[in-house]
């Protein structure tokens, strides 16, 4: 900053001329940027400072839309937007009060604290902000702003009697569109207006409203935000909103934000409630009246000093503790949960060695979730993006020309249409990164022609069209009782009379949840009519599908198509397990059961395939062939513990084992170690992967399988993970750590030789072993003392660290304990058997 450079704030409830006097000020220097909380309001001001400087001095930057001329000199820029590399004579920041926000709060507290013009910087916002104020920018001047116009309260009204030039407050998309259709009914129509809709639908609906056509206006929160209208009465149809986390109750001061939007300049303006909403305490009441709330006691902050030489160093940096008492560590905050789960993907770890990929991808991670999908599926799309970043060096035309095309459609119906513009958001974005495509130019005007595409299409629908059709069809079908026309379409989408209903995912039918209460019945008989015949249609194509259409998935799922239809259940048989439809009760009980056989028949030979020498032992076991004596008893718990188990479990049972019994367990696969009994074929990792599974699949716990990574000879034990769940996937725990068996037996081998090679049959604990373990030194150190080894030496300059074998006690006559089998397994009538004569104790080796 110059020494004639100066930070004001700017503070007051709404109806003060903040926000007017920044942009005055800021016209009169010679640049400036102002940050404003919503890409509505940015369009809005970006328009006034258009029409007072005209289009080549003004640019619009926001996070889908950029409008930046070469010459360029005023910026407005939503608050994430602002170009911070520019060094403008006048900086603003609006609506300061949103650094306390939970969710944005920490990208406002970084401007409040690091933006400045180099001759003049404003904040403006709430009164509450000023102790935060004079604490964090001290240098501030102060000035504070009284409303040009009275706001009281006048109760509860019904929506009936509301008077003109009123808007209506409701806290969900559904909500508005209810009360939209009602007003309509009763009124004549209303506008819509939400934070979701793009600046060309908000200006067309709010031009329905000032310029008469209606009288009524229903929004969502979006207007206590700086959006300026001639309002007279706000009323709140509620008084709670889901904040992203939980359903909570307004506080005073967003009550007031809201309220304060009633009455403009020397207007005065009342505000109340309706419909629903429940009476107003009198004491929010007095606050909102008299403009007095609670200040703001906590800023929301991230750190922005970021360490981008790893990951590691990223994901540090990002969590450095907060300078100052009064500024509160953000809550987890979406592109942290993309990172955290994105830093976990093997794939994205190895694209990310150098500083300039891991800058990359947080750039990426930061892509807002306009599409507002689950957090995983958001991490999904900002991997794909990232990939083609990193391999293709931009978004393939081909890839975003297909995206594009997908959601270019103005057919459908509101929530249709919102919803492609949400996912036009998303390409808008991109489109405006500079470097993640080849043409920018060409994909920003693309992205713009879609969205103005959609825009007109969505106000024709907020006009109320669609409302009308919607409704008189269906509450005509069921007074008349009459058949509606119902349809389900390629892609799975459930119409009714034209109009979106739900969506038939996999076998699965899942109703609009976003649909009112209107003529619900006459929808459900109707879409119900036409899911059956189609939900049949998919259990007969199921039926005759091929393998290659079937997949399983890690957590006992059964995908079809790239759907999922089905989850494994328990049986009698753990390696052919039940099999679940999830969905499917609309179709007949015989095409069911049909599709229930083939899917079982596909488990069943997959795992005889991939399990072979498995459910070959099992065989034996069964059929008594091949195996004679203790050979199938030891084979029996062998199939009992999935294949594997630790030698001291079957101590007993070995030591009488004649050479016969041991070459009939050797051709049937078995391997008898020094530390654990198993079949080697079941260390591949398809084979580990599936057995581990119908394990857990076996035990009722199937999302709780034991998934080793590929390749891992070793791994860190998990607390609560049994050392059967560890067999099953070729592993056995050995204190600190589970090694996989054909490893821990070449460890054995390496003793053995060093034992062999040393004086007292003591061994030296060498590199070659931590390599083969692939663990630390004091891992290693853990698993040879689980291994019943003891240190006798400490390493020297010159001598290594010895072991020896610690003395075995006698061991005791105490009948060994083992889980009994299901009493309705074979395996429980083959435990009732008598191995027969001849085989006592220390009788045969």
């Amino acid at each position: 900053m110059t020494s004639e450079s100066r930070i004001t704030a700017v503070l007051g409830p709404t109806n003060t001329g903040k926000t007017h006097l920044a942009l005055t000020r800021m016209l009169g220097r010679s640049s400036g940027v102002i940050g404003l909380p919503l890409r509505l309001l940015a369009r809005e001001i970006y328009d006034k400072v258009v029409a007072a400087k005209g289009p080549r001095a003004a640019a619009l930057v926001t996070g889908e839309e950029k409008i930046v001329p070469p010459n360029a000199r005023y910026f407005v820029c939503t608050v994430e937007a602002m170009p911070l590399d520019l060094r403008p004579a006048f900086l603003a920041v609006d609506e300061v009060q949103l650094c306390a926000d939970p969710d944005r709060g920490h990208i406002f507290t970084d401007r409040l604290l690091h933006a400045r013009g180099t001759e003049e910087t404003m904040f403006m916002g709430a009164a509450t902000m000023g102790p935060m104020l004079r604490r964090l920018v001290p240098d501030a001047v102060r000035d504070q702003r009284e409303r040009f116009s009275d706001l009281g309260y006048v109760g509860p009204k019904k929506l009936s009697k509301l008077p003109r030039r009123s808007a209506i407050v409701a806290f969900s998309a559904d909500d508005v569109y209810s009360i939209a259709e009602l007003i309509r009914r009763q009124r004549g129509g209303a506008a819509v207006v939400m934070g979701a809709l793009s600046p060309r639908t908000r200006n067309a609906q709010v031009e329905l409203y000032q310029s008469g056509e209606v009288d009524y206006l229903i929004a969502t929160d979006a207007i206590g935000m700086g959006l300026n209208m001639d309002v007279d009465h706000v009323a709140f149809a509620g008084l709670s909103k889901f904040d992203g986390r939980r359903r909570r109750r307004l506080r005073a001061d967003e009550i007031g934000q809201i309220a304060g939007r009633a009455g403009r300049f020397r207007s005065d303006g009342t505000f109340g409630e309706t419909a629903d909403a429940r009476p107003l305490d009198p004491d929010v009441v007095h606050k909102v009246e008299n403009h007095e709330f609670d200040p703001v006691g906590r800023l929301s902050w991230r750190n922005t000093e970021l360490d981008f030489f790893n990951l590691e160093a990223l994901r540090n940096s990002l969590n450095a503790p907060s300078p100052d008492r009064s500024l509160e560590r953000v809550r987890t905050a979406s592109d942290e949960q993309v990172l955290e789960i994105l830093a976990r993907d093997p794939e994205i770890r190895d694209l990310t060695r150098s500083t300039a990929a891991v800058e990359r991808l947080w750039d990426v991670c930061r892509t807002p979730d306009f599409r507002k999908t689950t957090i995983d599926e958001h991490a999904r799309l900002v991997k794909r993006v990232f990939t083609y970043l990193m391999i293709e060096g931009r978004l393939p035309d081909a890839w975003l020309d297909g995206q594009l095309r997908r959601v270019a459609k103005t057919h459908g119906d509101v929530d249709a249409l919102s919803q492609r513009l949400a996912h036009v958001r998303t390409w808008a974005y991109a489109a405006n990164r500079a470097d993640w495509t080849r043409d920018p130019d060409h994909w920003r005007e693309r992205t713009r022609e879609v969205e103005d595409q959609l825009s007109d299409a969505l106000h024709e629908q907020l006009m109320g069209r669609f409302i009308d059709k919607r409704t008189s069809a269906l509450i005509r079908g069921l007074r008349e009782k009459t058949d509606l026309a119902a349809g389900v379409d390629h892609t799975g989408e459930v119409t009714v009379e034209g109009h979106f209903v739900g969506r038939l995912s996999g076998l699965h039918f899942r109703p609009d949840a976003s649909r009112g209460r209107l003529a619900e019945r006459a929808v459900a008989n109707a879409a119900m009519k036409a899911v059956r015949p189609e939900v049949n249609r998919r259990l007969g194509a199921l039926t005759k599908a091929p393998d290659s259409d079937l997949a399983l998935a890690d957590d006992g799922g059964l995908d079809w198509k790239g759907e999922t239809i089905a989850r494994l259940a328990p049986s009698a048989n753990p390696l052919a397990p039940a099999v679940t439809l999830a969905g499917g009760e609309l179709g007949a009980e015989e095409a069911v059961a049909r599709a229930e056989r083939r899917l079982e028949r596909y488990c069943a030979e997959r795992a005889a395939k991939t399990l072979a020498p498995l459910a070959g032992l099992r065989e034996q076991v069964d059929g008594a062939r091949g195996l004679d004596g203790l050979a199938r008893g030891v084979a029996f718990r062998l199939v009992e513990n999935f294949g594997a188990a630790p030698r001291r479990r079957l101590a007993n049972d070995l030591d009488q084992l004649s050479k016969a019994e041991r070459r009939q367990l050797r051709a049937a696969g078995v391997r008898i170690g020094e530390h654990a009994v198993f079949l080697p074929a079941l260390l591949k990792p398809k084979a580990a992967r599936l057995n581990a599974l119908l394990k857990a699949v076996w035990e009722g716990r199937a999302e709780h399988a034991f998934d080793a990574p590929p390749g891992r000879t070793s791994l860190p034990v998990e607390a609560g993970r049994s050392e059967s769940d560890y067999a099953a996937a070729g592993y056995q725990r050995c204190g600190p750590l589970a090694v996989r068996l054909d490893i821990l037996e070449r460890l054995a081998d390496l003793i053995r030789a060093g034992r062999a090679a040393g004086e007292g049959k003591a061994f030296a604990l060498t590199a070659e072993m931590t390599a083969l373990l692939g663990c630390t030194t004091d891992e290693l150190r853990g698993v040879l003392k689980a291994l019943g080894y003891t240190r006798t030496a400490l390493a020297g300059e010159d001598s290594p660290e010895m072991w020896k074998a610690r003395r075995k006690p006698a061991r005791r006559r105490k009948a060994e304990t083992t889980a009994s089998p299901p009493a309705d397994t074979p395996f429980a009538k083959l435990a009732e058997l008598d191995i027969g004569p001849g085989h006592k104790k220390g009788g045969r080796r």
